[in-house]
């Protein structure tokens, strides 16, 4: 067990965390939480001996080993083989075989080992860095933001891989449905306070705006009764007959002690500004052809598709398969081979890249880069902006050139701001964000009045805003006009693994065996015959058989009726003790940003659950007597 106690750690007068004291048990696997800058890569540091604390200690167990993977992938060495030898022990003499064994269980080929790092996709350099720690057999494994540049295809199986590690865990991400899917415990830091707490972000969330909404309340009340005994003590203060009474209250507003107000945390909040547009349909791709060089193979080839008003289309698949620039496509920064994008003539189009925070000027403030191209912006408006991006006050003087990856990002966002669109081109637009600000950036999609087409991996995200997807696997492009929880269950990703080995996987340290390698996806059962036939040739025994299909049958379009029936009513059960709470929470001042969007949320995933439920009951009830009549007719 890992045990840190009382560390301390500052830089300059700003103090991360202190007196932060926890443990790690065997086998758990922990998600690292906290806003950016408040010190989670720094506890890694400390945690993995690069670094030390200015006060208190981190305990090991004896012969105790730690394999960090940092947020910036880095190869030195010429090829894949060479470059997994480096996590050896200097003593292992002669073990590339341990380094191949790896590497194989990976998804790496024989062929692989000698190509060069730089040739591989953003998630196989991540798994060539994975190797290099898994070499050195690391009792723990601590990975800060492993699925930053990572594919969706890539992210899955980084997931698999971290449910199937069997020692101690502790990751940093953004990723919600990553953290929550792989980890036991969540450790957080707020407001320089570390703790640690059993179950999901959600409950930790939840139960850190619940302490913090307790300690307010007792503030104000407490409040409330030190001005009510200082109103005694300043009245009768002078009057000798009172000078007891005085004296008491003084002493228990001494004993009373003072809480002090919590500091506002700055938190990204904003809205698309929405252009209105009247038309059902904003957008018309028809037969859209392209690749680079004009000549085949094409990156996309044929793919037709219509955007609607209110849609939210997600694009998905692995990296370089051509997302990216199918939104150049589609907002007019690139022509296509052949085929045509039809843009509606009231359509206002807005485009965010993260790619695009190198064109941001490094010597204007960022006040000026968010107006920079407005001439008649009113100045209100652009600090208002700059207050939604977290740069209040001082920071909206900061020079782009002083600012992080993050920060950047937000500066770019906040260009989208000023001016009204009704069609999103959205490039990755949750990275380099912390979680609280990926919840934000999805409510502010998912809300949008107007359209939005958004290239995404986080798979958090892609529940939450995603209508319909457009998705590129096994070398096509297609539209799916569904969400993404019907994507998985109807057609999957378990195809798309180009990498896959041959053969099974070896046993891999730290993995349970069966979990080292990926199941084949199950075969679906066969749809039930139709009974077929005439009563004058039906025997005694095809007559039993026939009656027994037949309630086995309709038992069961009568037991999915009721279970639609009970879903529908328990939903609008959950529905309506929602929308109390909703409102409650909003005449007391709300539970925090986080709850209110989970509400809101989950209030707009039950009313799509309700239509469903209702659609599916209408189908299942004509299905249901349909069937009836067939049989009666038997």
């Amino acid at each position: 067990m890992i045990s840190v106690k009382n560390i301390y750690k500052r830089y300059g007068t700003r103090v991360l965390f202190s007196d932060a004291s926890f443990d790690v048990g065997a086998g758990e696997k922990i998600g690292l939480v906290g806003r950016n800058g408040q010190g989670k890569t720094t506890l890694f540091r400390i945690l993995a001996g690069e670094e030390e604390p200015d006060e208190g200690k981190v305990f090991l167990p004896n012969n105790y080993s730690i394999g960090y993977l940092g947020q910036h992938l880095k190869f030195t060495k010429p090829t894949v083989l060479d470059e997994g030898c480096v996590g050896l022990h200097p003593e292992e003499i002669g073990g590339e075989w341990k380094v191949k064994k790896i590497l194989s269980g990976l998804g790496f080929r024989e062929e692989d080992f000698n190509r060069n790092p730089s040739e591989f996709s953003g998630g196989f350099q991540m798994r060539i860095a994975l190797a290099k720690t898994l070499v050195s057999e690391p009792n723990m494994l601590l990975l800060d933001e492993p699925t930053n540049f990572l594919d969706i295809v890539s992210i899955r199986w980084l997931e698999k891989f971290l449910r199937s590690w069997k020692d101690e865990l502790i990751v940093i991400s953004h990723d919600r449905d990553l953290v929550d899917s792989v980890t036991t415990h969540i450790l957080g830091i707020h407001r320089g306070l570390v703790r640690k707490i059993k179950g999901p972000t959600g409950k930790y969330y939840a139960q850190l705006y619940k302490e913090e909404e307790i300690y307010e309340k007792r503030r104000v009340e407490d409040e409330k009764k030190r001005k009510q005994i200082m109103e005694y003590v300043n009245t009768f203060r002078s009057k000798a007959s009172h000078a007891k009474g005085v004296q008491s209250s003084i002493k228990k507003l001494e004993k009373m002690g003072k809480l002090d107000k919590l500091e506002e945390i700055r938190t990204l909040s904003f809205s698309f500004n929405y252009e209105p547009f009247r038309s059902r349909q904003i957008m018309d791709v028809n037969d859209l052809t392209f690749s680079y060089d004009g000549r085949e193979p094409y990156l996309i080839n044929g793919l037709s598709f219509a955007v609607n008003r209110h849609d939210k289309i997600c694009v998905v698949g692995k990296n370089g398969k051509g997302k990216t620039t199918l939104l150049k496509l589609l907002s007019g920064r690139l022509k296509p081979v052949s085929g045509s994008v039809k843009t509606h003539t009231a359509a206002v189009p807005d485009y965010y890249e993260q790619a695009n925070t190198a064109d941001l000027n490094d010597e204007l403030t960022v006040e000026e880069e968010i107006s920079q191209g407005r001439a008649f912006i009113d100045k209100s408006r652009v600090r208002r902006i700059c207050g939604a991006m977290m740069f209040s006050g001082d920071d909206a003087e900061k020079k782009i050139k002083v600012l992080s990856g993050g920060e950047r990002s937000r500066v770019l966002l906040g260009k989208l701001l000023v001016t009204p669109s009704n069609i999103l081109f959205l490039d990755e637009p949750t990275h380099h964000l912390d979680i609280e600000s990926c919840q934000a950036m999805m409510d502010a999609v998912r809300d949008f009045e107007g359209a939005a087409l958004v290239v995404a991996h986080d798979e958090h995200f892609l529940n939450t805003v995603a209508t319909k997807l457009i998705v590129f696997k096994n070398d096509r492009v297609f539209l799916y006009p569904g969400n993404y929880r019907d994507f998985l269950d109807s057609v999957g990703w378990e195809e798309d693994d180009e990498n896959k080995p041959a053969a099974k996987p070896p046993h891999l340290p730290g993995i349970e065996p069966s979990l080292s390698e990926v199941p084949p996806a199950s075969p679906k059962s066969e749809a039930g015959r139709e009974v077929k036939g005439h009563k004058s040739e039906i025997t005694r025994k095809a007559r039993a058989e026939f009656n027994a299909m037949r309630s086995k049958i309709l038992k069961q379009l009568e037991e999915n009726i009721k279970s639609l029936e009970d879903e529908i009513v328990s939903s609008e059960g959950r529905m309506a003790a929602m929308n109390e709470e909703l409102m409650k929470s909003s005449t007391k001042g709300g539970p925090g940003a986080i709850r209110r969007s989970e509400l809101s949320r989950g209030l707009k995933a039950l009313a799509d659950k309700i239509d469903s439920c209702y659609s599916k009951l209408d189908i299942a009830t004509k299905a249901y007597n349909a069937e009836k009549r067939k049989y009666s007719n038997e």
